[in-house]
């Protein structure tokens, strides 16, 4: 039966010399040829966008931390970081509207800044994505156990079953992992939400109104809780990993992007609010506060709610290590098909169209980060405090360098226009002031001096490739193409 979703090239000629001569020559496959291309929709995009940032967790222990630095205008300080996510998304929007990539961030800056800037992108991303799975490995392991009787499977064990079926349901397929992320990652949302409703309308929250008000505004204190209140909006751009395998990617992929941030933005004030509301009459308010949420159900004689929210923050996690680790694996092999890593990462399962070598690789190599920081004996607290850092090191200088590289690329092609150079610019002194101010005051120094061995093995890293192998730097950046094997007619459809 005839495909009439690609022209005939025995119908249009002018198809078939275009596709085999002359300069509109077509490359006889994609460049990531390999990927299920083209079967996401929107919600299965968004999903991994929204699961990455894992919101559950995120409405449930940032708005204290943003307070410990804040004060009382913590909620000042989410809706600054909103508008800077929302900035940083519109520059990664002038790329994913034109170009569809699986490398995410590190492919797209390749065609703003040199490729040596896309490489240091690329380990930026490579840290961010791995710290992050790990990190919600180990966030997943304590809440389930939290929920599980005394003398059950400890974290470490949850940790290594978390991590074989993170990988089967990543190698199996792109709509499974997605359509699990989404399912799971909406039901937690659903949970936090009833919770923090149950708290809003209970009879001693709606006695603490009055006493709230509208909260102060404090330049300082704003400024100071910008730092923890944007490291909850991390991994929002994880749709940009998934150009190749969406339906409409121009579309979807800068939608799920802006809707992240935006959604979540409304999430995360709205966590606030409530926490800042039910802490309102406490001495010294939310700042300080270990576990608000539950501290704040058991005040309510409501402590069912408590074990509501481990259900509600263990799922986001868990939905968090397959979106993480999807984009992960797409990063690993884009790299891998331009040889900037070994090529292996740039095969793909020959039924399940997935990066099987990459995902067998990563999705358990987290896993083993997140069971040995365990096996060391520190809290799950602390490891989460150390793993989180690292991630929004990762994370932040991705991002600053793209918001760099945006104005440069609509330069380059001829549509430079005042919007997304304000937004570029604006974005890019904020994420400068936060980044300076997190590496100089935010960690410790053992913690900047691992940092530093980073940057090193990195720079290694990109020295080698620029003085050996000088001719794959000119291929970083690869996306999907229109190739010849996509039209009708040619040898490659008919087979």
């Amino acid at each position: 039966m005839a495909d009439h979703r690609r022209p005939d090239l025995t119908t249009y000629p002018e198809l078939a010399a275009a596709a085999t001569t002359g300069r509109h020559r077509l490359r006889p496959r994609s460049p990531v040829d390999g990927l299920d291309r083209r079967k996401l929709g929107f919600a299965e995009v968004l999903g991994q966008s929204v699961s990455a940032t894992a919101p559950t967790a995120a409405m449930a222990a940032t708005p204290a931390i943003v307070a410990a630095t804040a004060g009382p205008a913590a909620l000042w300080s989410f809706l600054v970081a909103t508008v800077v996510a929302l900035l940083v998304g519109t520059c990664i929007g002038q790329f994913t509207r034109r170009m569809a990539a699986a490398g995410s961030l590190y492919s797209i800056t390749a065609k703003g800044l040199s490729p040596v800037a896309a490489l240091a992108s690329g380990a930026a991303l490579l840290l961010g994505y791995g710290a992050l799975t790990a990190v919600s490995y180990v966030g997943a392991a304590a809440y389930l156990s939290a929920l599980l009787p005394p003398g059950w499977p400890v974290p470490i064990a949850i940790v290594l079953v978390l991590t074989g079926v993170a990988t089967v349901l990543l190698r199996r397929g792109v709509r499974l992992s997605a359509r699990v992320v989404f399912v799971v990652e909406a039901v937690s949302i659903v949970l936090m939400l009833v919770i923090f409703a149950t708290l809003l309308t209970s009879a001693s929250a709606a006695d603490q109104f009055a006493r709230l008000g509208v909260p102060s505004f404090s330049l300082r204190g704003v400024a100071s809780g910008v730092l923890p209140a944007l490291g909850a909006f991390i991994g929002f751009e994880a749709a940009a990993a998934f150009g190749v395998e969406a339906k409409r990617p121009f579309q979807t992929i800068p939608r799920a992007i802006l809707w992240t941030a935006g959604g979540s933005g409304v999430l995360y004030l709205f966590a606030c609010y409530v926490q800042e509301l039910g802490y309102a009459a406490t001495p010294g308010g939310l700042a300080g506060q270990t576990e608000p949420v539950a501290f704040l159900a058991v005040a309510a004689e409501m402590p069912w709610l408590a074990a509501l929210l481990k259900i509600g923050i263990a799922m986001s996690f868990f939905a968090s290590v397959v979106a993480t680790g999807n984009a992960l694996v797409r990063v690993l092999f884009s790299m891998g098909r331009e040889g900037v890593l070994p090529r292996a990462f740039g095969t793909t399962h020959p039924r399940f169209r997935t990066p099987s070598v990459a995902i067998a690789v990563a999705v358990p190599a987290a896993g083993v980060v997140a069971a040995v920081f365990l096996l060391t004996g520190a809290s799950p607290a602390q490891i989460l405090q150390v793993l989180i850092a690292t991630t929004v090191f990762g994370y932040l200088l991705a991002y600053l360098l793209v918001c760099i590289a945006t104005p440069l690329f609509l330069r380059r092609i001829g549509e430079l226009t005042r919007g997304p150079v304000v937004a570029a610019a604006v974005s890019a002194l904020v994420l400068v002031l936060v980044l300076g101010f997190f590496v100089t005051s935010g960690v410790s120094g053992e913690m900047l001096l691992a940092w530093a061995g980073m940057v090193v093995l990195a720079a290694v890293w990109a020295g080698w490739l620029v003085l050996r192998r000088r001719s794959r730097l000119a291929t970083i950046g690869i996306y999907d193409e229109t190739s010849a094997a996509d039209l009708l007619g040619s040898q490659d459809a008919d087979r």
